[in-house]
């Protein structure tokens, strides 16, 4: 799989798929989360609700269409907040994972990623870059491209290191 960096709005970036770190009602909030859905449209949350109405378990994700995203479907994952305490690694491996199975039930080959849980949930940015490119690496899959939109200089440089470790 190639792996790319980018500093784009993961809005604005045309996939098969986009991954969007959510909230484990699926509903739409802050962060990447709101910024898929306010760009997406209404469309997104009425499919959330109707197709998981309790929400997604943390470690877990689920999908819809894509609204107006330059994609065919968003695959919610829903990231471990560190700050909350939920710090066990699987947790955020486990997202990495699911993400993945499901591109390949939906034959998405191309994804736009976030750092899943390293904005808000303040998961260490280097641990979680680190986590999300072994990740994917190691993974069985049939996606293809797999570029990760990261905005804020500090995760940029993270995924830097972490893609780097493993060339």
């Amino acid at each position: 799989m190639e792996i790319v960096l980018s500093t784009d709005d993961i809005t604005t970036v045309p996939a098969d798929a986009i991954v969007n770190a959510a909230h484990h009602a699926l509903r739409g909030g802050g962060g990447v989360d709101g910024a898929i859905h306010r760009a997406g449209g209404p469309a997104i949350l009425a499919e959330c609700v109707e197709r998981y109405p309790d929400g997604v378990p943390t470690g877990q994700a689920g999908w819809t269409t894509a609204g107006n995203l330059p994609a065919r479907y968003v695959i919610h994952v829903v990231g471990p907040n560190h700050r909350a305490g939920q710090q066990d690694p699987e947790l955020l491996i486990s997202c990495y994972r699911n993400a993945l199975r499901i591109a390949d039930e939906l034959g998405a080959t191309r994804l736009t990623l976030p750092a899943v849980s390293a904005g808000i949930y303040g998961w260490p940015a280097q641990e979680a870059a680190d986590l999300a490119v072994q990740t994917l690496r190691t993974t069985e899959t049939a996606v293809e491209r797999a570029q990760f939109c990261l905005v804020e200089p500090r995760l940029f440089k993270a995924f830097e290191n972490a893609t780097a470790a493993g060339d």
